[in-house]
């Protein structure tokens, strides 16, 4: 068992609270932060244009991916072994001692270290969501988890739009001011963090349950139809991935956009999926099924890439982005209908390989794109297309679409009687 009993589990503390939503606000935070000035930075310590160093962007973001992936269940063993308290306080230290490395990086290995120690730290969501499971009766985990998906959505419309405003006084400036936040979040926890794992719940290390491909081997368990979609999410996220990873390089090499004009972009992609996932999806979803809406989405990413590619004007991009945001219907919808393919007994196994897909996927984006980037852009160009990563974001997405139809015609729809609405079965 990795946390304690409903019975015995420690009344929640506020300020214990907090510190954990800060965690992964922080988290979030500094990743934003950081993200419109990057290009800046590495161009600074290598001399390389843009869409060079969007291309050593790519392999650092896969760095960064690669050390989540295998740091997530490390952390979280560690922490059914430990206790929460000490393993969330190493990450919240190591993170703000990452981001101090990469301000006053003198050469490019640096931030390759940095990128990495970065994604290792940042793996500290899965101590965090089990300190709020040890916390928190099983009938209001829910709210608990939500207020952790709040914090994350936060961080990452307001980080790159106080990054782009930092930047602006030069590209060391808003690492600096993450490790501030990360190493005051430190001190406040240092203080107020209480353990929440009961010394009789914890269990000794074992490097088998810290195995990183545990939850891709649950894909062998899974039907046709629950495959089909599982592959669709996967793929529609390996399409999404294009924003954090190429974004703030495109923009630069397209429109020539300032630090502060990358920021507030991507702050504005954040609203939009907040607002269509927080408000138009409860409309839309009860009128239209998931399957219109997920065929909306997908149309809207593609006519949004397309607006993107040709853009000339600053109008142009925001009208993108305002026609892009309704893609914010997708992800919700996929995982409602694949989660209505399995029964109940089988949902933590589905997520688990849903989280492995997605895992593989910010793996393989960033260097995808970023390679796109570098060879339709600069004197070197293949073809002078600098939007190229956005019309391959929208050839992924229309996989994903394939994929999905696929998987959702061997789901019985949902019939309505006498106002239920039963859940299907997979047909």
């Amino acid at each position: 068992m990795t946390g304690a009993t409903p019975a015995s589990a420690p009344a929640p503390h506020r300020a214990s609270l907090g510190f954990v939503f800060a965690i992964v606000l922080i988290d979030m935070l500094g990743f934003g932060i950081v993200i419109p000035v990057m290009p800046q930075l590495i161009m600074h310590l290598s001399n390389m244009p843009i869409a060079a160093a969007a291309s050593y962007a790519g392999w650092l973001g896969a760095g960064y991916a690669v050390a989540q992936f295998f740091g997530a269940p490390i952390v979280g063993n560690l922490s059914d072994r430990f206790g929460r308290r000490p393993v969330l306080l190493a990450s919240v230290g190591v993170m703000g001692l990452d981001y101090l490395l990469q301000a006053f990086a003198p050469a490019l290995w640096w931030l390759a270290i940095g990128r990495v120690l970065a994604g290792f730290t940042g793996a500290s969501f899965s101590a965090a969501y089990a300190y709020i499971a040890d916390v928190t009766p099983p009938e209001k985990r829910a709210a608990g988890f939500g207020l952790m998906g709040m914090a994350f959505g936060i961080g990452f419309v307001v980080g790159p739009a106080v990054g782009g405003l930092l930047g602006t006084f030069g590209p060391r400036i808003p690492f600096i001011a993450a490790a501030v936040l990360a190493l005051s979040n430190f001190a406040f926890g240092f203080v107020f963090l209480k353990e929440s794992l009961a010394p009789e719940n914890r269990r000794p290390f074992d490097w088998r349950r810290a195995n990183a491909f545990s939850a891709l081997q649950a894909l062998r368990k899974l039907d046709g139809t629950v495959l089909w979609l599982v592959a669709a999410l996967g793929t529609w996220q390996l399409s999404r991935i294009v924003y954090p990873a190429a974004w703030a390089y495109f923009a630069i090499a397209a429109y020539g956009f300032s630090v502060t004009q990358v920021g507030l972009t991507l702050a504005a992609v954040g609203i939009g999926s907040t607002v269509v996932q927080g408000g138009l999806l409860r409309v839309a979803l009860p009128r239209f099924g998931e399957t219109k809406l997920v065929i909306v989405g997908i149309a809207a990413l593609v006519v949004a890439a397309v607006i993107y590619t040709y853009a000339v004007t600053v109008w142009e991009v925001y009208l993108g982005i305002a026609i892009g945001s309704l893609q914010g219907f997708v992800q919700p919808a996929m995982a409602g209908l694949n989660s209505r393919a399995v029964d109940a007994r089988s949902q933590g196994e589905l997520q688990g390989a849903v989280q492995s897909i997605g895992s593989i996927a910010a793996i393989a984006g960033p260097p995808l794109y970023t390679q796109a980037l570098n060879h339709f852009s600069g004197p070197g160009a293949i073809y002078n297309l600098p939007g190229m990563p956005m019309l391959i974001s929208a050839a992924v997405s229309l996989v994903a679409l394939a994929l999905f139809l696929r998987g959702a015609a061997r789901v019985a729809p949902v019939v309505v009687t006498d106002g239920a609405v039963p859940e299907s079965a997979a047909a």
